[in-house]
């Protein structure tokens, strides 16, 4: 049953211009000052930045999995595909980083779309199976001896990370940081904008049924094909970011285990929603970089018959939080503020009416 109309709910006033900007300002603040003070070790950004680009890439992915409703198990691919567009921009052609990240964005979005066109009128297991395709065979493309002038082959591609614009006194992990601050931003408003369109409103149509949204004139695969192009463009931009922070690529940094995990931190954050992404995001990193440490104090610990594997743990954390949170950590979250809230004294009395005069 719904619930009364008269009934306040929690809601988020601040306008999203000014989160940005807010976000963006205390960035560049806090890598300032841990510059001048050292407060903050350079690893330390280094390790949010890595969060936040993949809070970026299950972004992408939300676009098409989330939101439009469709199953790909092959983003880690276009992360390889932003991730190559920067090197080559960078290390062959010397392009400033403002150029590369469009272009970055572009060759996704084109490869997406070009991808989409074909395999989105396949459904449920059958897309599923094309998109981890995808994922499988772009890491062994990328190592084709007749392009290793550009891809370096399957040693990859080192470059050179330019230093902080405009004279920053910022070391390349802090700038890097803000950077990246930056273009999620950029990020999570564009796609905020799109949702909240009409373009978003037939994604989500699409979403619920597929035949209902075709019978009230919704051109299905054009929809279709352009969710999955800018999901593969956000995630390309991620990719990007990522390439940048490590300076080298190679294509078996990108193989489908990173589509998995993109996959996973996409329903762990909470499929559908924004603020999920970047819970996601930082998910997949914090277990990816602490599994291995709990699986070693766990044997330390306890005189185990076994030798605990980081996959272990892995595979232990996620069976809980599905079990615990089926809606996802955000979505968890989201509903323990609304009981809260809902379960305050006043939440179900009607204002009082004013005197009359």
């Amino acid at each position: 049953m719904s619930a009364p109309s008269h009934i306040e709910r929690p809601a988020i006033t601040a306008h999203p211009l000014l989160t940005g900007a807010a976000a963006i300002a205390g960035a560049l603040a806090l890598a300032a000052g841990s510059e001048a003070t050292g407060i903050v070790a350079s690893y330390t950004f280094l390790h949010l930045s890595l969060a936040l680009v993949m809070g970026i890439a299950v972004l992408g992915l939300n676009v098409v999995t989330g939101y439009a409703g469709q199953i790909s198990l092959g983003h880690g691919a276009f992360f390889a595909i932003g991730a190559y567009a920067m090197a080559m921009a960078v290390g062959h052609a010397a392009a400033p980083i403002w150029i590369a990240l469009p272009l970055a964005a572009i060759v996704c979005f084109c490869a997406g779309f070009a991808f989409a066109r074909p395999i989105l009128r396949l459904e449920g297991p059958y897309l599923a199976l094309a998109t981890f395709a995808l994922a499988i065979a772009v890491p062994q493309a990328l190592k084709y001896r007749h392009l290793e002038p550009l891809t370096g082959g399957a040693t990859g591609l080192h470059f050179v990370k330019p230093d902080a614009p405009f004279g920053l006194p910022l070391s390349p992990d802090r700038w890097l940081f803000v950077l990246v601050v930056v273009v999620a931003v950029v990020a999570f408003g564009l796609v905020r904008n799109v949702v909240q369109s009409g373009f978003g409103r037939s994604m989500m149509a699409i979403r619920e049924n597929e035949t209902a949204a075709r019978a009230l004139g919704i051109d299905t695969a054009r929809v279709k094909g352009l969710a999955f192009a800018l999901s593969a463009a956000v995630t390309g931009v991620a990719g990007a970011l990522h390439a940048l922070l490590f300076e080298f690529v190679s294509p078996d940094s990108y193989r489908f285990d990173l589509s998995l995990a993109i996959f996973v931190g996409g329903v762990v954050g909470g499929i559908a929603t924004l603020p999920g992404a970047l819970v996601g995001g930082a998910f997949v990193h914090l277990v990816h970089r602490y599994a291995d440490a709990v699986a070693r104090a766990l044997s330390d610990t306890f005189d185990l018959p076994l030798t605990l594997q980081p996959a272990m743990i892995y595979g232990v954390v996620l069976i809980c939080l599905v079990y615990l949170a089926p809606s996802g950590i955000y979505g968890a979250a989201r509903e323990m503020v609304r009981r809260w809230w809902m379960s305050r004294p006043n939440a179900g009395r009607k204002p009082a009416a004013p005197n009359a005069p």
